[in-house]
């Protein structure tokens, strides 16, 4: 199990930016934090996701 953005949930992704992909997130400009840790857009491949893992997505929505 890892929480996404405060939502327990099961996880099959290895990868964040597999999970990215996943929720269709991978072409967004986005913020992605690994327990307390912001992950840089180039190493998003390579960062493994584990059990308990903490992650947050911040996106950007325009508006006014």
């Amino acid at each position: 199990m890892i929480t996404i953005n405060g939502k327990e949930q099961p996880f099959t992704k290895t990868t964040l930016q597999e999970l990215l992909v996943e929720r269709n997130l991978a072409i967004e400009i986005c913020a992605v934090e690994v327990n307390s840790i912001l992950i840089p857009y180039k190493d998003r491949d390579n960062h493994n996701l584990r059990d308990g893992d903490t992650v947050e997505i911040v996106s950007l929505v325009g508006g006014g």
